[in-house]
């Protein structure tokens, strides 16, 4: 172990020394351009970095360059591949820096977090930041939550200790890696060659790395392995902290029932029930005179235009274009309103859990062995419900499954201040650990916690989790069919996508692709009357919630479309028929020119004809 100890520092006094061990493949480079940092020291500065091109970046798979000071410098506009010419513009970059005031390094954050390809951001400052490090801590969590990123903070040759302070406080909050580098200290180091392997590692340690790591994969001590998966994780600002609960003033509702009061049928926008006043049927009918079916004919054309109904028929509509005007206008503030309730759907907890609705919730998370490196994502969740959606509902229970299945409490407990915070310290307590047991956890929920269910309404149980369970689905889908059938019970998916499984780390019990998985739980909420909620480090992948809103708004826009399309061909016939008329009142002026008689002028008169006329 000593030994390994001085191969290490060994290896890291040497070529990694100023900017520490750069991880990811897809790497974005912030680079530290304010006066400062590309001051006095901009050679010796240009010159490390051309060496952190050559000795690792120069191994990665895509690159992407930003200088920032107070305003920002990017190389590329997205990370290209690594290839001689990409890393010979990057060396021309580096080489070309100049100082540029102060040192924003969150709008430079703001541009890279843009990138979704990157999977390593490495930040270089050598002044302090214009932005505190809660700021840029607190912004990086949001962003972060959910997206599998590396974050290198490096201090270069800081003339003070405040920026390290400030930028090793900002890593440990965020859950990233620390480097501080100082030629000073490098000096200070070579002169104590003298000392013992393990004095020179600690001192190494203490002066280069401050690492942070998001996954411990090796343990090294046996302490460390001894501890709490969770305890090598980073945690957002107080996350232990107690509950801030909010009470909603509004009550919530699924979007399906939300369209019930202000869809477009609801509103009266549909466009049927507008036409319909001015619509009128053809009409055929036996002539016995003639001995002929006779169709019944528009003769007024200006206004009156055949339209396809909702059931396929061919109406004649009387176009009234004020009153179609005045339609549209109602129904772009339709949409407004529709994109209003997206945009709301997809903040704070419900863009994590959508929106729970009923009165008696039932919480079911997913804590199986594979979900060990996103605990704290599960916990954070759990606690924006907790603050969120949950006080203005009767009872609640939250029951943790793995291989084995435990709950807060043996029953439904109503809501209050001391519960909510009773079952947050809870959760806090949670330990990733087994399979999926989801048939059990569901099982338990509806013998335990809902075994009155056919005497109450508004019941709702709400499955978080990030793979398929132990058992089959279809008896899992058999089973939440049969126990949702016949009472006022629903159960609703939270799927959470965690990427790829690592096939170096945990292999889960049963795996499935994630299509599969995804198409197997839209299944169980189709069968358990629930909805189905699909996120991930993105976004929102999929969401009844917000489905139906877009079903309506693309509606609105269609019904918007047909209305342009139906004045549209009122004012072209218009047109041309205007067209025609006026061409008809041409054509009778040259008839008219043409039938009137010429008149002839007499001729000119000859010296002959003037002599005889006298």
């Amino acid at each position: 172990m000593r030994e390994l100890r001085h191969r290490e520092a060994k290896w890291l006094s040497q070529g990694h020394k100023v900017f520490g061990l750069i991880k990811g493949t897809k790497v974005a480079v912030l680079v530290d351009s304010s006066e400062i940092c590309c001051g006095p020291r901009k050679q010796e500065f240009q010159t490390d970095l051309l060496c952190l091109i050559d000795e690792q970046l120069r191994h990665k798979k895509q690159l992407y360059f930003l200088s920032f000071g107070t305003e920002l410098s990017a190389l590329w506009t997205d990370p290209v591949e690594v290839n001689l010419p990409a890393l010979c513009e990057a060396r021309q970059w580096v080489r070309a820096l100049q100082p540029c005031g102060g040192c924003n390094l969150l709008k430079a954050l703001r541009k890279a977090f843009t990138k979704r390809v990157l999977n390593s951001i490495v930040i270089i400052v050598g002044s302090c930041p214009d932005q505190s490090s809660e700021i840029l801590s607190d912004y990086i969590q949001q962003v972060t939550l959910g997206r599998d990123l590396v974050i290198h903070t490096v201090t270069y040759e800081c003339s003070s200790y405040v920026p390290p302070v400030i930028l090793r406080n900002f890593s440990e909050a965020v859950g990233g890696r620390y480097h501080c580098y100082s030629s000073a200290l490098e000096v200070s180091l070579s002169c104590q060659q003298g000392f013992s392997h393990s004095l020179a590692a600690q001192t190494l340690s203490w002066c280069f790395c401050g690492f942070v790591t998001l996954r411990c994969k090796i343990p090294i001590f046996t302490e460390v392995a001894n501890f709490p998966h969770s305890s090598c994780l980073p945690k957002p600002p107080k996350h232990d902290n107690p509950l801030k609960i909010e009470t909603p003033n509004f009550l919530t509702k699924t979007s399906a029932d939300w369209l019930k009061t202000n869809g477009l049928k609801a509103k009266q926008l549909n466009l049927y029930q507008v036409l319909a006043p001015s619509a009128f049927s053809p009409v055929e009918e036996f002539v016995p005179i003639l001995q002929k079916t006779v169709s019944s004919t528009v003769h007024e054309v200006k206004a009156m235009m055949q339209f396809e109904w909702h059931d396929g028929t061919v109406k004649n509509i009387h176009v009234d274009p004020p009153i179609l005007y005045e339609y549209q206008k109602q129904l772009g503030r339709a949409v407004k309103m529709y994109e209003r309730r997206i945009e709301w759907l997809s903040i704070a907890s419900r863009r994590i859990w959508g929106t729970v609705c009923e009165k008696r919730v039932v919480i079911l998370v997913d804590i199986s062995v594979t979900n060990s490196m996103y605990i704290i994502h599960i916990q954070h969740s759990l606690r924006l419900l907790l603050e969120e959606q949950m006080s203005n509902k009767d009872f609640f229970n939250i029951t943790a499954f793995g291989s084995e299945i435990e709950s807060w409490s043996p029953e439904l407990a109503p809501i209050n201040q001391e519960n909510l915070q009773s079952a947050w310290r809870w959760v806090l307590s949670l330990e990733c650990g087994g399979s999926r047991n989801i048939m059990g956890a569901v099982r338990k929920t509806v013998e335990v916690d809902l075994k009155e269910k056919d005497k109450h309404t508004s019941q709702g149980i709400y499955l978080f989790t990030g793979g398929v369970p132990d058992q089959e689905m279809s008896i899992v889908n058999a089973y939440v069919a049969e126990v949702c059938g016949g009472c006022d019970l629903r159960l609703h998916i939270c799927l959470f996508h965690t990427g790829d499984s690592d096939l170096d780390g945990i292999i889960p019990a049963r795996y499935a692709s994630m299509d599969d998985t995804v198409s197997a739980f839209r299944e169980i909420a189709r069968a358990a009357n629930g909805r189905f909620h699909w996120f991930g480090d993105i976004g929102i992948y999929e969401s009844d919630d917000i489905s139906v809103i877009v079903a309506e708004m693309e509606e609105a826009i269609n019904f918007s479309q047909k209305c342009a399309a139906l004045v549209g061909s009122l004012k072209s016939r218009a047109r041309s028929h205007l067209e025609s008329k006026t061409s008809l009142k041409e054509d009778g002026k040259m008839l008219k020119e043409r039938s009137s008689p010429q008149k002839f002028f007499p001729p000119k008169p000859t010296a002959l004809t003037l002599a005889r006329m006298v």
